[in-house]
């Protein structure tokens, strides 16, 4: 490997929430945070390298956007999916979610229904709620050779008088690469019903061999105009700290909306280093992205065969996609809070319960793997004196 993704560097003092704000959540910071979903590898030279030129210049005034940064993301996504979308279609975010919010509040009305896949990313239940809206759950529970499987007689027997589904491709915490034929009868259910999708590709460049990441709005002109597509660099190339990503709305009554409303609220402009960052990580970041998901999948090998050979009582299968390993703790005999009070008491290891993820998540742990593997290691060997006893 040309990048070195073994180097463990040390986060605890550069203001970072995954290391620094542990005692908000588990009582202390002297933990191993594998829980928040960001890495600890540092990003594409290339990023790097943009980066430091324009800090070189030392001015740091407001920012305009070149056609090149969204030809950019046109060009990444053409090639990565082989979806041709275009530089119109594109509005800029500093984030997925506050684009949900965002298109909750301009594109449904208050107590209007909203379905979810629960167990699924937490803030999409509480950005329903929080916005007034109505909450659907479709339970994400239905297993088929211990993949999750779409419930879709219990989508279609909820879905009327739904107005917008939320659907989350890659899958969080379940590690699922939702298919074309999957996809599209979903999309079929929500177009005869005639609900919105809001599609949260954010993990969409985090793919395993075998898999492929198919955009829901690249199946058919029909899908594309009655959804919208959240994506961002942030997840590939660890620069969720730099607030970027990208809404794809190819819909033009929805463009006019969504591009209104970031106008009032006078979201309009990036910040000088998400500018660059965006444009080197598109343009020029594929090569250290290969090298970090065959790294990652390596991680993800390392801990399932570590889990097998000496924790048989957890289940776990190998994700599609991401870098979460979601974990089924419960025939340890534990209840949840108590394997939370070992994990953190007796592992010193941080994980995410999976109560937090909603309905479906009782008994399992996520364990974020974008680390280096000294560190997977240690937090396997943290969970295994955790639950040994």
């Amino acid at each position: 490997m040309i990048y070195n993704f073994d180097a463990v560097i040390d986060r605890s003092n550069n203001f970072s929430a995954k290391w620094s704000e542990m005692d908000k959540k588990y009582g202390s910071n002297d933990l191993l945070p594998m829980w928040v979903a960001d890495m600890d590898f540092k990003t594409a030279p290339s990023v790097i390298d943009a980066m430091k030129e324009r800090l070189d210049q030392g001015i740091f005034g407001y920012t305009t956007r070149p056609n090149s940064y969204n030809e950019s993301i046109v060009n990444w996504i053409s090639r990565r999916y082989g979806w041709d979308i275009k530089s119109d279609w594109i509005i800029f975010s500093p984030g997925v979610m506050p684009s949900i919010s965002l298109i909750i509040q301009e594109m449904t009305e208050k107590n209007d229904k909203i379905m979810i896949q629960e167990p699924v990313y937490s803030p999409f239940n509480s950005v329903v709620k929080d916005n007034e809206r109505e909450l659907v759950i479709s339970p994400l529970i239905k297993l088929e050779d211990g993949s999750y499987i779409m419930d879709f007689e219990d989508i279609e027997s909820k879905i009327k008088d739904v107005k917008m589904f939320i659907l989350c491709n890659p899958h969080n915490p379940v590690g699922r690469v939702w298919t074309k034929e999957e996809l599209k009868k979903l999309g079929d259910i929500c177009i005869k019903n005639n609900v919105k999708v809001i599609s949260d590709e954010i993990h969409s460049d985090i793919i395993f061999k075998g898999n492929k990441h198919i955009p829901f709005a690249s199946i058919s002109e029909e899908f594309a105009k009655n959804s919208i597509t959240c994506m961002a660099p942030t997840k590939t190339f660890n620069l969720a700290g730099l607030q970027m990503s990208q809404v794809i709305l190819p819909n033009e009554e929805d463009y006019m909306k969504l591009d209104s409303a970031f106008a009032r609220l006078d979201i309009r402009r990036n910040n000088a280093f998400s500018l660059v960052a965006t444009e080197a990580a598109y343009n020029h970041g594929e090569d250290w992205l290969k090298e970090f998901l065959e790294y990652i999948e390596g991680n993800a090998d390392f801990a399932i065969n570590y889990i097998e050979e000496n924790m048989p009582t957890l289940k776990v299968k190998k994700p599609e996609g991401t870098y979460l390993l979601w974990v089924d703790f419960s025939k340890t005999g534990l209840t949840d809070d108590e394997v939370a009070k070992a994990l953190i008491e007796k592992g010193k290891v941080a994980l995410n319960s999976g109560v937090s993820f909603g309905i479906g998540g009782k008994g399992y742990q996520r364990i974020n793997l974008a680390c280096p593997r000294p560190m997977v290691e240690d937090a396997c060997n943290r969970i295994k004196v955790a639950i040994e006893g």
